[in-house]
């Protein structure tokens, strides 16, 4: 994690844009305080929920309702 002020941010943003394509994190601070965490893109994280592979029922005597109730709780604590 690399943490830059925000007065050098502004004046190589372009490089720091390209530290954060390779894959560093960088932290932007301002009279010491951080004010913003700029991180490399999660392309998977982004997918919407139809994109994303299909619910499997493979689970004995497992009730469709509680299934899809089960996969929505775990899709809201993403």
């Amino acid at each position: 994690m690399k943490t830059v002020s925000f007065t050098e941010f502004r004046k190589h943003a372009s490089n720091l844009f390209s530290d954060v394509e390779n894959g560093e994190m960088i932290v932007v601070v301002k009279h010491g305080k951080p004010i913003a965490q700029i991180k490399p893109f999660k392309e998977e994280s982004r997918k919407p929920s139809w994109k994303k592979p299909g619910l499997r029922l493979a689970i004995n005597r497992a009730q469709l309702c509680s299934a899809i109730l089960e996969e929505r709780d775990h899709e809201s604590l993403s």
